[in-house]
């Protein structure tokens, strides 16, 4: 009588035993975590590359000022430790100058820019017989590493 009742070709089983569920429930859970790590890691260090374009930025910044100075100027007036640069009027003025926090060159400090600090080294040299500035130019924030532009200056004009 009970024979019956069954669906042909279906053999017995009608859904899923509770193992099965037990096994299902556990795969899923073990996949989403890792999808879940994934993005907590993501999450956590999406503010970086921010980071990294103001570093740029600044590093840029500078450099494009110096490179628009002169190649040299015959009074030869030394860097400062100051914020302003307005009395520099040539490329060598910028050697050992550093920058915390980050100034405008009028002087201005741009409170935004507090955990940056950006740092000047000039040096003669030559290049296939012609002198030259090496300009290496580095910016940081905080304690972290270093992001450094290297560029070259001639004294084409002379």
């Amino acid at each position: 009588m009970w024979s019956d009742l069954r669906p042909a070709g279906r053999g017995g089983s009608r859904g899923f035993t509770l193992i099965e569920m037990l096994l299902a429930i556990v795969i899923i859970g073990v996949g989403l975590a890792g999808v879940l790590m994934a993005f907590s890691v993501t999450a956590r260090y999406s503010a970086d590359p921010l980071v990294a374009k103001q570093l740029l930025a600044i590093a840029e910044g500078m450099m494009e000022e110096i490179e628009l100075k002169p190649y040299a100027v015959a009074n030869g007036a030394a860097s400062t430790s100051t914020c302003s640069r307005a009395d520099f009027d040539d490329v060598s003025d910028y050697n050992g100058y550093t920058d915390k926090p980050i100034c405008n060159i009028d002087g201005s400090s741009i409170a935004s820019l507090a955990g940056y600090t950006v740092s000047v080294s000039v040096s003669d040299v030559t290049l296939d017989g012609v002198g030259a500035k090496k300009i290496v130019v580095s910016a940081r924030f905080g304690s972290g590493s270093p992001l450094v532009l290297v560029g070259w200056r001639t004294g084409y004009a002379q």
